[in-house]
């Protein structure tokens, strides 16, 4: 059974998701309940033409920032300072390259016109922040994510120039961690964030760090 949402900022249990992790559809992208979904570990995702789809998948793909994986050549990119990290300073531009990236085995885009506005207002809101890639005055690679208590929530990542995305994803993992970030969601599996040392948990073990870590 699929879920249908209405007006009321509500969502049915996480434990009603079906096997791919479908939990809803229906619903709008206001800020309060994009706010609501990511404290309860559910995520929208979804193509043009289709109605708002929600997500909280079983296994969940996370990192937790003391298992980062960095390679000598990273480390390498990293120690030769060919790249300038910045937080937070071009969000508008971040989530734009991320919508126009080709992405392997698909044709369009998620990050529909009405993601970039409604991620857009959780930015002007503090919530929703980007990790920046720079070569001298070029933006060439980043990701852009929702910071809530000590949990980041990553939603996409783009590079212009190779190593870039992961410079900037280390980057902001290092800098979090200072901060106290617990974990991040990497929502579901990509062979890119495996070789960074992410790795599935049970859904429920997510939901409970949400909880402890968050607030609800």
């Amino acid at each position: 059974m699929i879920h249908v949402l209405g007006e009321e900022i509500s969502f049915p249990p996480v434990t009603e998701a079906d096997e791919d992790g479908l939990l809803a559809i229906g619903g709008d992208l206001s800020p309060q309940r994009l706010i609501y979904a990511y404290q309860h570990g559910i995520f929208p995702w979804y193509a043009d033409y289709s109605p708002i789809v929600w997500w909280c998948p079983d296994p969940r793909f996370v990192l937790f920032p003391q298992d980062i994986r960095i390679s000598k050549s990273m480390n390498r990119v990293i120690a030769s300072g060919k790249f300038q990290y910045r937080y937070n300073t071009s969000f508008k531009e971040v989530i734009e390259c991320c919508s126009r990236m080709p992405r392997r085995g698909q044709d369009g885009t998620w990050i529909l016109p009405e993601m970039i506005a409604a991620y857009g207002k959780l930015h002007q809101l503090g919530l929703a922040i980007s990790a920046e890639a720079w070569l001298n005055t070029e933006l060439v690679g980043g990701l852009y994510g929702i910071r809530m208590g000590n949990v980041f929530f990553g939603e996409s990542m783009f590079a212009k120039e190779s190593n870039a995305s992961k410079f900037a994803f280390i980057s902001l993992v290092k800098q979090l961690t200072a901060e106290g970030l617990v974990l991040i969601d990497c929502q579901t599996y990509t062979s890119h964030l495996d070789s960074l040392g992410a790795k599935m948990i049970p859904r429920k073990l997510f939901c409970e760090i949400l909880e402890r870590e968050i607030g609800m």
